[in-house]
C-alpha cells in the first residue's frame, strides 16, 4: 500500500524516533480548555471542495475522521469570485478576501513590467533579471496583508512558524513573511527561497523522495467504497481517465505529484520540521502550516468524483491519521483547522453520463487571442487588443492603445462577452470600483459582490467575465489536465471548514462562513489581539455551549 509509506518508513529516517504511546482519546464532552494550545497546525487540502467532503465523510476511519468530531462548517466559502489557488490561499490566514490581500488570481497582467512578459505570477518577484512568469524568483511581495504567523511572531517572537506545501503560492500566501522556516516542492525536490540553503533535514527527506519516485510503483488496490465509482471515462477519442490507479514509472514527477504519494511527502517533512523545531515544546504558541496539493492535482487530472478522488480521500483520511497519532505521541497540546483554498467540478464528460446534460467545455473563441482577433475585425485595429491569462476571469485592454481606441475596444469586448452563449455576465473595473463592500452571508451573495471580493484596482482586469454554470474553462480536455475550477459557482466556493483540540465538544453549523473567518476563529484561541480594523473576517465561537470562545464586542 502507498498510504502509510513516507509517513512510516521514511520519517522513520529523517527523525528522531521516541517511544510512541497509545493515541490520545480522540474527543470528550468537555469545556473549551483554559489554556491557549501549544502549537496550531493549519491544513489547507487543495480543492478539496465541500461536495467531495460530503460525497466521501462517511467512509473516513481516520484523520479526517477525527477532524468530524470537532467544530465542523460543511459550509464554508471561498466566498469570492476567483477560486483559484493563489487568491484561495491568500485568504485562510489573513482574514482577507482577494481585493484585500492583493492577490486577485494566480496569475494577472501587469502592462508595466519592464519585462516582454506581461503575465505576472502571484508568487514572485517580477523585477529578477531574466524571469518570466514561468521561470521566476519565488517571493511574497504581492501579498498586501499580515498573515496570523505574523501577527504571533509580532506579538511574541518566542512563537515559531513554519509553512511547508506542494506549491509555492500555497507555503508562501499562508506563510507570510515572519517565518522561521519555509519550504515547497520544486522541480525535484523541497526547496525554499533564492539564497535559502537545503538543510541537512531536508536533504534526508528530498532522498527519501526521490527513493519513492525512482520506483516503478503499481496501481493502488480499490477499496470497497470506490468500487461504485471505478470505470474510465472517454475524454476525447484518444484520451481516458479513470483507469490507471496511480500505477506509475520511475522518474515520472508529473505522475507523483497527481498522487497520494504527494501529500505524504509535505506530511512526512511536516513531521520532521516538528521534531526538528521542537514545536509545542515552548512556552509560546507555535504555528506549523500544512499545503496538501496533491487533491487538486488529481482533480485536474481526473476529475473529482472517479475512483482517483475516491483513493486519494482514502489515502489523506489514513495519512493524516498517522501524523495526528505522532503529535499524540509526542504529547503535544495542539488544535487542528482544516480547509481548502477552493473546490472544483467533475470534468464535463463525466458529468453529462451522469445527469447533468449541459456541462461543456469552453469554446476556443473565449480566448484572448480569439477574442482580440473578433475585435480586430469589428474595429479595424490590429494587434493583442486584449490580454489575458485565458477564456475567463480578468481582461485588459491593452494600453499601447490610444485612449480613444481603449474606450472603442472596451466597449466592443464587453458586447462580445454578454452577447457570447456561453457568458453569464461581465463587470467593468468602473462597476466594480462602485460596487459596495461584501457584508451579509456569503451563501446569498450576488456575482457583482462575488467578484468585488476579488477586486484589487491596481491588479484586476478591465473586464471581468464570469462563465455560466458547469462550463469547463478548458476547452481540449486531452491537452493534461481535464477539469478544474476559478468560476463563482457553489462547486468552486465551498468548501469545509473544520476546527479540532482534545476533548473539544463536537459541534456543527451548516449555515454559511467564510474562509476569512480561520485567522480571528484561531487568534482567539490562543488569546491574540488583532487590530481592530483591516480584517474582513469574523471570530467563530467553537465553544458549543452557552459559553463563547470568541473575544466580547
Amino acid at each position: 500500500m502507498l498510504a502509510g509509506f513516507l509517513t512510516g518508513t521514511m520519517l522513520a529516517l529523517s527523525v528522531p524516533t521516541s517511544a510512541q504511546p497509545a493515541p490520545a482519546p480522540v474527543s470528550a464532552p468537555a469545556a473549551t480548555p483554559a489554556k491557549p494550545p501549544r502549537l496550531l497546525v493549519v491544513i489547507s487540502v487543495d480543492q478539496f471542495s465541500a461536495d467531495v467532503f460530503a460525497a466521501h465523510r462517511a467512509s473516513w476511519t481516520g484523520g479526517l475522521a477525527r477532524l468530524t468530531q470537532g467544530a465542523v462548517f460543511p459550509k464554508g466559502y471561498q466566498s469570492h469570485a476567483a477560486t483559484e489557488t493563489c487568491p484561495g490561499h491568500s485568504t485562510i490566514l489573513t482574514g482577507n478576501r482577494p481585493g484585500h490581500t492583493g492577490i486577485v488570481a494566480n496569475d494577472w497582467i501587469d502592462q508595466s513590467v519592464a519585462r516582454a512578459d506581461k503575465t505576472v505570477y502571484c508568487s514572485e518577484d517580477p523585477a529578477q533579471p531574466g524571469s518570466s512568469s514561468r521561470d521566476y524568483v519565488a517571493s511574497v511581495q504581492f501579498l498586501r496583508v499580515p498573515t496570523l504567523g505574523d501577527y504571533m511572531k509580532t506579538a511574541n517572537p518566542a512563537s515559531k512558524v513554519v509553512s511547508v506545501a506542494g506549491k509555492d503560492r500555497a507555503a508562501i500566501m499562508m506563510g507570510g513573511r515572519k517565518l522561521d522556516q519555509i519550504w515547497w516542492w520544486g522541480a525535484d525536490g523541497f526547496t525554499s527561497y533564492k539564497g535559502t540553503a537545503v538543510t541537512p533535514l531536508v536533504q534526508r527527506v528530498n532522498a527519501g523522495v526521490k527513493m519513492l519516485i525512482d520506483q516503478d510503483r503499481p496501481a493502488m488496490d480499490i477499496p470497497d467504497q470506490c468500487r461504485a465509482v471505478d470505470r474510465p471515462v472517454q475524454v476525447t477519442p484518444t484520451v481516458s481517465v479513470g483507469a490507471g490507479h496511480f500505477a506509475r514509472k520511475a522518474g515520472d514527477i508529473r505522475a507523483f505529484r497527481a498522487s497520494p504519494e504527494y501529500d505524504a511527502a509535505v506530511l512526512a517533512l511536516g513531521a520532521s520540521l516538528l521534531e526538528d523545531q521542537k514545536l509545542g515544546r515552548g512556552d509560546a504558541t507555535d504555528l506549523l502550516i500544512l499545503g496538501l496539493s496533491a487533491t487538486d492535482y488529481i482533480g485536474h487530472s481526473f476529475g473529482t468524483r472517479g475512483a482517483e478522488m475516491c483513493l486519494q480521500m482514502d489515502s489523506l483520511d489514513r495519512e493524516l491519521g498517522a501524523f495526528f497519532d505522532r503529535l499524540d505521541a509526542a504529547g503535544i497540546d495542539y488544535m487542528v483547522a482544516l480547509t481548502a483554498d477552493h473546490g472544483g467540478q467533475d470534468l464535463p464528460e463525466r458529468q453529462r453520463e451522469q445527469a447533468a446534460s449541459d456541462a461543456a467545455r469552453v469554446q476556443p473563441s473565449l480566448y484572448p487571442k480569439a477574442v482580440s482577433a473578433a475585435l480586430a475585425a469589428k474595429t479595424g485595429l490590429t494587434g493583442d487588443l486584449i490580454l489575458g491569462t485565458g477564456p475567463f476571469g480578468d481582461v485588459y485592454v491593452n494600453r499601447s492603445l490610444t485612449p480613444a481606441q481603449q474606450a472603442q475596444v472596451l466597449k466592443e469586448a464587453r458586447a462580445f462577452y454578454l452577447a457570447h452563449p456561453q457568458v453569464e455576465t461581465v463587470f467593468t473595473r468602473a462597476e466594480l470600483a462602485a460596487a459596495p463592500e461584501p457584508s451579509g452571508p456569503p451563501e446569498s451573495w450576488s456575482l457583482l459582490t462575488m467578484a468585488k471580493a476579488s477586486f484589487d484596482p491596481q491588479r484586476s482586469g478591465d473586464l471581468v467575465v464570469l462563465l455560466k454554470p458547469r462550463v469547463t474553462p478548458i476547452a481540449d480536455g486531452g491537452a493534461g489536465y481535464v477539469a478544474t475550477h476559478g468560476s463563482p459557482w457553489d462547486y468552486d466556493r465551498r468548501v469545509p471548514m473544520l476546527f479540532w483540540r482534545k476533548d473539544m465538544v463536537h459541534m456543527e453549523q451548516p449555515l454559511g462562513v467564510e474562509t476569512v473567518d480561520i485567522l480571528p476563529t484561531l487568534a482567539a484561541q490562543i488569546g491574540l489581539a488583532l487590530p481592530a480594523t483591516g480584517i474582513d473576517g469574523k471570530c467563530l465561537d467553537l465553544d458549543a455551549t452557552a459559553a463563547s470562545s470568541c473575544p466580547a464586542r
